[in-house]
Parts: C-alpha cells; structure tokens; sequence
C-alpha cells in the first residue's frame, strides 16, 4: 500500500494505491490520524488506485472518520474502483459516507 498527501484548496487529498487489508490497515490508519493530528479537518481519500479493502480497512475508515468527527471535520472518498466499490456499497459505506465518482467532482463540492 502506498499513501501520497497533498494539499488542494482547504482539502488534504489521500492519494491511496493497492490494498487495505489486515497487514496494511494498522498503517493506514496510522497515516491518516497523523494527518487528523496535525489538524486537517477535510480529507478526500482518492481510491482510484485501491485494488482492495477488507473489514480491516472498513473498520480503518470509520475509526478516522469517528476522529475526524470529533474534531468537526469530515473524510469524504472519491473514483471508487470494482470491488472497492462494491465492498463500499455492500457495507453500506456508501450511504454514510460521502462518495464521489472523480477527485475533480468531489473538489468541486467540497
């Protein structure tokens, strides 16, 4: 699993390529709580290079979201792909969080 930040408007984007599973999840969220640390309060998760999410990586995103939550801030995911996408829409993530077909699209909104 690879992890690119950047920074676009008040967004921090999480660029996030391979997989979240039970080996790489505890990393990734380690990332991403940093991120929350440092005070980001507006994270957009780029899946678009993501091959797979287990119920490790779930449980992840929702600990991050819960954080960021706490902290009035807001996680919202962008270019979901095949079973990534099916996986966010099985668990119903996809009607909780706010999901976005590009990073562009979600830019625009956020």
């Amino acid at each position: 699993m690879e992890i690119d930040f950047r920074k676009e408007g008040r967004a921090q984007i999480a660029s996030v390529k391979g997989r979240i599973d039970a080996v790489t999840a505890p990393e990734f969220e380690k990332k991403m709580l940093e991120v929350i640390e440092q005070g980001e309060r507006t994270i957009l998760i780029n899946m678009s290079g993501l091959e797979y999410i287990s119920s490790a990586g779930l449980r992840s995103i929702l600990t991050i979201a819960k954080k960021l939550k706490a902290e009035n801030g807001e996680v919202f995911f962008a270019a979901l792909q095949g079973a990534v996408e099916e996986v966010f829409k099985i668990s119903g993530f996809h009607s909780i969080f706010k999901v976005f077909d590009s990073e562009k699209s979600a830019l625009e909104k956020i």
